[in-house]
Parts: structure tokens; sequence; C-alpha cells
């Protein structure tokens, strides 16, 4: 190194850092020896902090103004003061500027499906991709637990941790979502904040904060949207006859307007699908009726009706149950009389004998009691 240059060096005393990169989070002020003059200034700018380092340990943490380093916690002894030294200085200190801005459009995504289970289509496997932005919270934290050493510290280097927090989280935000896949692009809004939520303890763990996150698709497998798309189109053709009809139109319509085509296969194809379209118009405007089968078959025979079973009140005490056919028996034999009380399923309450419409004509075959006095 040309002395000219290294004497230089030893009279700058202006410490200060203007990044044009966008993604450097930390940058080491590089000094011969890592020595720092007596008396220099330090700028910290809006969006940065400086992290003061003196031999080996963290000092201090600058946040955005002015400094004049002349305090007894700074070395104050450069090379050119300490000839015996051999212009080494022992005291060695760095200074690392820390950016504080967010850091944005940094993409995220699973990279295997998401087990799920769907309310309407059951198991299901889902991705899902965005984006999100880290800033740096405690820049002493994110020096000791992430950067070290390291003289220059990009976005790339952490992010690839802190995507590994993110689809953690996503899966199991979805997975316990109990959100119907077809519900979530309305819900994507909430179940970002849901997510950034749960992954903002783990991040400021290393000195950073997630600002935003943003979930812009959760997809299914190609087959399982292939599937859906064949099912909104069967519910957008609506009339599937109707449908024919008018592909048959066009189709005959696209062929009258190329009557020269192919040798006359246009008109030819033309006018055999207007004949068909035709008949399917003469047999009725739904399309083609299916044919009359050739002997029509009876109707089958109703089913037999229920027979009801019937429950007698006598002294306090319920008996049966009886058939019909029982009841009848029990008349003749003369324990069963007009005056009875009967009950059977679907009847509301106790009724007397004569009373039900069903159990009355059991009495016609037996003339009544004879009037009184006679």
């Amino acid at each position: 190194m040309p002395i000219f240059d290294f004497l230089s060096g030893q009279f700058i005393d202006v410490i200060e850092w203007t990044d044009d990169t966008r993604d450097t989070m930390v940058w080491r002020f590089e000094r011969e020896g890592h020595e720092i003059k007596y008396g220099a200034k330090l700028t910290v700018r809006e969006g940065q902090v400086a992290v003061f380092i003196h031999e080996g340990q963290m000092a201090d943490v600058f946040t955005p103004g002015l400094y004049m380093l002349e305090t007894n916690n700074m070395p104050i002894m450069t090379s050119l003061q300490h000839w015996d030294h051999g212009f080494k200085s022992p005291f060695k200190s760095e200074i690392y500027f820390v950016s504080t801005t967010r850091f944005n459009d940094l993409k995220w995504g699973t990279k295997n499906p998401i087990m799920t289970r769907d309310p309407e289509f059951g198991p299901v496997r889902l991705r899902a991709f965005g984006t999100y932005s880290i800033r740096v919270k405690d820049a002493g934290r994110f020096m000791s637990e992430i950067v070290g050493t390291d003289g220059e510290f990009t976005a790339d280097e952490i992010s690839f941790q802190i995507r590994n927090i993110i689809v953690q989280e996503v899966s199991r935000v979805l997975a316990g979502s109990q959100i119907p896949v077809l519900d979530m692009a309305a819900n994507t809004a909430d179940l970002g904040k849901l997510v950034t939520g749960a992954i903002n303890p783990a991040v400021e763990a290393y000195g950073l904060a997630i600002p935003e996150l943003y979930i812009e698709n959760i997809s299914l497998p190609p087959e399982v949207e292939g599937m859906l798309d064949k099912r909104t189109s069967m519910g957008i053709v609506g009339d599937l006859a109707k449908f024919q009809q008018f592909s048959a139109a066009q189709a005959m319509t696209a062929a009258a307007q190329n009557p020269g085509g192919d040798g006359g296969m246009g008109a030819g194809i033309g006018a055999g699908l207007g004949m068909a379209m035709g008949a399917q118009m003469a047999q009725g405007p739904w399309g083609a009726r299916p044919a009359a089968p050739a002997a029509a078959a009876p109707p089958p025979p109703p089913p037999p009706p229920v027979e009801h079973v019937w429950h007698i009140a006598e002294n306090g005490a319920t008996k049966g149950p009886f058939s019909k056919a029982s009841l009848g028996r029990m008349v003749t034999e003369g324990t069963l009389t007009r005056e009875t009380f009967v009950w059977t399923q679907g009847q509301d309450g106790w009724k007397k004998a004569e009373e039900v419409t069903e159990l009355a004509q059991l009495f016609t075959v037996l003339p009544p009691p004879p009037p009184p006095g006679v």
C-alpha cells in the first residue's frame, strides 16, 4: 500500500455510509487496521443505525444524528501517535452501519403441498405463495445473532431462513383455518395477518420484524383445478340440448361463409348440419325426444296399506296391541264394546271405539243395545 494512501486514510475524520444497492442490510466501515481516529465525525442518516464495536465487544448503538468520537470509550491513539508499535495501534475498533428501512418484495412459497381437510371437497392439497418485507428492529441483537463479523450482509443471506419460518406458519394456519378452498381467496388478507402475528415472535429473536406479509395465491393441484373448470363449464352451459343447437348453428354459419373451401366440402357440411338441426327443431324446442318403447309396461301395484294395531284401556290398565281382526272377535265375544277406549299410533289421545271410523264398522254386525224402559 503506498505510504501516501495510508497517511491520507489516517486523517479521514468523517465516517458515513450511503447505500444504493437496496439489498445491503449491514456494511462495515473499513479502515486500516480497523482504527478510528480520535475526534472523528460519525454521521448516521435516517433509516440507519451505527453499531460501535470496541476491542471485539459491542460498545454502543448510534441512532440517526451527528456524533464526535471523543469520549474515553473511544480509541484515542492512532498509528501516527505510536511509532513504537510500528504503525499498529493496540486498540481495534469497528463501526457497522445497519439499515433499518424495509426490504420489500421478498418472495416466499411452499415447496411441498399442504394437506388440509376441506369442508366441501374433503382432503385436499394446497400450495401458497406471496411476498413479505423485513426490517431490522434491534440492531444489536441482529449483529450478535445473525451478522457476526460479516463486513457486508445482504437480505438474501437471511431470506431463506425467514421463508422457512413463514412456510411453517402458513401450513399451520391453512390447515387449521377450516375455511373452504373456494372461499380462501376472499380471506387472504385475514390469513396473512394471522401468519404475520404467528411468525413475529420467531423473527424477533433475530432482531428483525415482518411489517407486511401478503398471500398472493392459494392453488390446488392442476388435475383438481381441471375438474373444477369442467364443473364450472357445466354450470355455464346450462341446458345441454340448447347448447348443442347453438353449437350446430355456429358450425353451420362458419361452413356457409366458406362455400368454396376444400372442394365444396364446407357447403356439404353446412347442409348436413342444417338438416340435422332442422330434424331436432321439428321434434320439439328442447331437442330430440327419446323413442317410445315398443310395449308400455303396466304400472306397478300400489303398496299395501299399513295395518294399525290397537291398545285397549281397561280398569286403569293398558292391553294390547291387538289387530283389527282380533278386535272383531272381541266384539263378538262381548269383551269390546262401543264405550271401550282404544288408541293406535298417530291417533290424538284415547277415543271410544264407536268414535273411530275404522272400528265403528265392527259394531254394525250386532244390534245396538235396546233403549231404556223397553
